[in-house]
């Protein structure tokens, strides 16, 4: 639904309307430690869109207390609003708390690469500093075997190779 300042200062007291009835008013066991997570109302007041969260496992248990509940909720937010029309409730399930828990749990499984120290164009510090350190040495073996390489070559019955 498109928002707007007055469709957002609606949403807000419509949610805290639906809050106080829902924790207050209506006596249903089955709607303990249900969230209300947001409300979007339509700029003539007809329709709202109410978003609850709670536990995944009693998604349906809660849509469907809400939708026995929805006509006494309307009767109770008529009263209690000073709106000319009461609208049309549609109650939903917010996930977004469960996508949350499920990149949090994610992010706990960093993979042991994450975590090593890198280098401006993204190697490993500590693997660039060991072949720093083993580069000097290899360094002198490649000078030594340079200078093998550039050496005269002498065949086993004493004449060069080379010339």
């Amino acid at each position: 639904m498109k928002q707007n300042n007055v469709t957002r200062r609606l949403s807000e007291q419509l949610r805290e309307k639906l809050g106080y009835i829902l924790l207050f008013e209506i006596a249903d066991p089955r709607l303990e430690l249900v969230t209300l997570t947001g409300v979007e109302v339509t700029q003539d007041r007809s329709y709202a869109r109410i978003f609850v969260s709670c536990d995944g496992e009693r998604y349906d248990e809660v849509l469907e207390t809400l939708a026995s509940a929805k006509g006494r909720v309307r009767s109770l937010l008529a009263r209690s609003l000073d709106w000319r029309i009461v609208p049309e409730l549609d109650f939903r399930i917010d996930t977004s708390t469960d996508e949350a828990q499920r990149i949090a749990a994610a992010l706990e499984n960093v993979p042991p690469t994450i975590g090593v120290e890198k280098d401006e164009d993204g190697y490993p510090v500590e693997v660039s500093q060991a072949i720093d350190a083993a580069g000097a040495g290899e360094a002198a073996e490649l000078s030594d075997d340079a200078a093998v390489a550039d050496a005269p070559v002498a065949h086993e019955d004493g004449g060069d190779l080379d010339g």
